[in-house]
């Protein structure tokens, strides 16, 4: 995994759900945006609607912040076209505001090293502009992810990419940063004495 972090993310194209129609998307259709990849394991289960709904609920922040999130499962295109016509109060996660992708021969979870016993892990990528992996999270089936805190890492990182300034532990925006260099840190070290 950790070879990821710094390298150009694997392409796909694969088709997927978005606004209750098939589509093709593709890597290339956001060069030059933020994206989030949010692999979950399976469609109507337990704690991955919990993650896609709540993505979901926050998309006016990750647009405000000119990134796209993308949901990708090993289902078909006609399973998750089904579960975003379900309820939410039924396990569905109808109104779902961002696309899903359909990794069904699990070409995409092999490329992101995050198949196990046949579904995706819950792996969390952010990509930057330029198709560059500069995040990466995997949690094992049984957890969900924080919506806070991939906002939170997303801002660091586009902080970073504007700035040339590297955050400290628990960083958020309006935080004190430092040159990446012995001095500049000094004044970070100093003043956090």
């Amino acid at each position: 995994m950790s070879n990821f972090v710094g390298s150009q993310a694997p392409d796909f194209k694969l088709d997927a759900v978005q606004n209750g129609q098939f589509t093709t998307i593709s890597r290339d259709d956001f060069k030059g945006r933020w994206t989030v990849l949010l692999f979950y394991p399976l469609d109507f289960t337990f704690v991955c609607p919990t993650e896609l709904l709540a993505f979901s609920d926050a998309s006016e922040q990750f647009h405000e912040l000119d990134t796209e999130v993308l949901g990708i499962s090993v289902d078909s295109k006609y399973t998750h076209l089904a579960w975003t016509n379900t309820p939410r109060d039924a396990g569905g996660i109808q109104g779902l505001k961002f696309p899903l992708l359909a990794d069904l021969n699990k070409q995409m979870a092999v490329d992101y090293g995050i198949l196990a016993d046949g579904v995706a892990l819950r792996g969390l990528f952010i990509i930057d502009p330029d198709s560059i992996i500069q995040h990466a999270t995997i949690n094992n089936l049984g957890v969900g992810r924080s919506v806070d805190e991939t906002l939170r890492v997303l801002k660091a990182f586009q902080f970073v990419r504007e700035n040339g300034e590297v955050c400290p532990a628990n960083w958020n925006p309006g935080d004190q940063t430092m040159q990446p260099d012995p001095e500049g840190a000094k004044d970070y070290f100093a003043s956090n004495a």
